[in-house]
């Protein structure tokens, strides 16, 4: 409230300066073009109150503007102060709980349970390397042999897919060919006329 206060004062007192300014210019432009004498003199006097004037008024400006900085300043560092405040008891709440919460919890009993767990996924990994194990095999035999045989295997297997069954492999008997332009024994010979040719059957 006082500092808005300040401000308009401060605005009032700018105001004022602005009017003396254009005072002193209307004073100077009538001095310069009268001659000297009493007149100019007359002039003169008043174009130095009103400068008079002015210089008072900016020093009030500036006292005005130094309290507002002031002003300001404090109130900045009040509300600094206040957040710093609520910072610190915010702070002091969650340090409270943290400390609460910790109570409950058993450093002790969190190794053990960690210790715990990892023997239970040890164990668990022997399990499925047991779960994984061939049994049967010959001795002598080792994977890549074994790898080596179904490679071969299956190439074998596709040769054979792709050979002709026995069953299918037999000979087709030849069947008598008959020529079109040989007539059947004990038929009549027969014309078509196709394109204006004459074709005996």
């Amino acid at each position: 409230m006082v500092l808005h206060q300040t401000d308009e004062r401060t605005d009032s007192i700018e105001v004022k300066i602005k009017r003396l300014d254009a005072e002193l210019i209307r004073y100077k432009d009538q001095m310069a073009k009268m001659r000297d004498g009493p007149a100019k003199n007359a002039v003169k006097e008043k174009a130095l109150r009103i400068l008079k004037q002015k210089k008072l008024y900016e020093g009030q400006k500036d006292q005005l503007q130094a309290q507002a900085w002031n002003m300001e300043q404090a109130a900045m560092t009040t509300e600094n102060l206040k957040n710093t405040i609520v910072t610190v008891d915010a702070m002091k709440t969650a340090n409270k709980e943290m400390k609460a919460q910790y109570k409950k919890i058993n450093i002790e009993k969190v190794e053990a349970l960690q210790d715990e767990m990892q023997d239970l996924l040890e164990q668990a990994n022997d399990v499925q390397e047991a779960l994984g194990r061939t049994y049967g095999l010959p001795d002598g035999i080792d994977e890549s042999d074994l790898e080596a045989e179904l490679d071969a295997l299956g190439d074998e297997l596709l040769e054979e897919e792709e050979e002709v069954p026995s069953y299918l492999q037999d000979e087709i008997p030849d069947l008598p060919s008959t020529s079109i332009a040989d007539p059947i024994p004990g038929s009549l010979p027969t014309q078509v006329s196709l394109n204006n040719s004459t074709l005996m059957f």
